[in-house]
Parts: C-alpha cells; sequence; structure tokens
C-alpha cells in the first residue's frame, strides 16, 4: 500500500457545513471515503491509501479539483482505494458531499 497526503485551500466563501461518516467500501476497482471534521484553518487534508502505485500526480490533481469545486474546510478525507478510475474517485467523493452535508434531507 502506498499512503499520500495532500493539504489544501482555504478556499474563498469556504463551505464548513458537510459532516463526518463512510461512504463507499473497499473493493476491486472501488473505494471508501472518509470524511472526519477537524480544525485546521479552514483547510483540507486527504489522506489517500492505494494498493496502485506510481499515480501521485493524478491523486493530486483529483483531490485538489474536488477541494476547490466544493470549497471544502476544516475536514480530514481518507481515501481508501483499491484501484479505483479518477471517474469513479471523483463520484464517490461527489456521493460523500451529497450524502454528508449537515442538514441534507
Amino acid at each position: 500500500m502506498q499512503t499520500l497526503s495532500f493539504e489544501m485551500g482555504p478556499f474563498p466563501s469556504p463551505d464548513r457545513m458537510i459532516g463526518a461518516g463512510l461512504v463507499g467500501v473497499v473493493g476491486s476497482g472501488n473505494l471508501e471515503v472518509l470524511f472526519e471534521q477537524a480544525e485546521l484553518g479552514d483547510k483540507v487534508r486527504f489522506i489517500v491509501s492505494t494498493s496502485v502505485h506510481g499515480f501521485e500526480d493524478t491523486w493530486a490533481a483529483v483531490t485538489s479539483n474536488f477541494a476547490e469545486r466544493y470549497r471544502l474546510a476544516n475536514l480530514v478525507v481518507t481515501i481508501n482505494d483499491a484501484g479505483a478510475t479518477p471517474a469513479v474517485v471523483g463520484l464517490r467523493l461527489m456521493q460523500a458531499v451529497a450524502e454528508l452535508r449537515v442538514g441534507a434531507a
């Protein structure tokens, strides 16, 4: 397993309404995403554990793009990956935001 860490932000008008929780399941070609609230000065930290080595630039691009798009703040996002494509990663992250938004029905 390779572990990568990325921190970005703070972003203008940060979204502080994302709660904690787990979305997805680790399996071949899939991943799970754990969102944890933390005081990070409105930054977001991604910790990626992946079975596929050599894709640090791809992970940096996917996490940065996602964090900027959703203006994440004060979250630690742990990703446990089992070979998911960047598109699957993006979908799982969007699912997490939708499901973990505070006040979402």
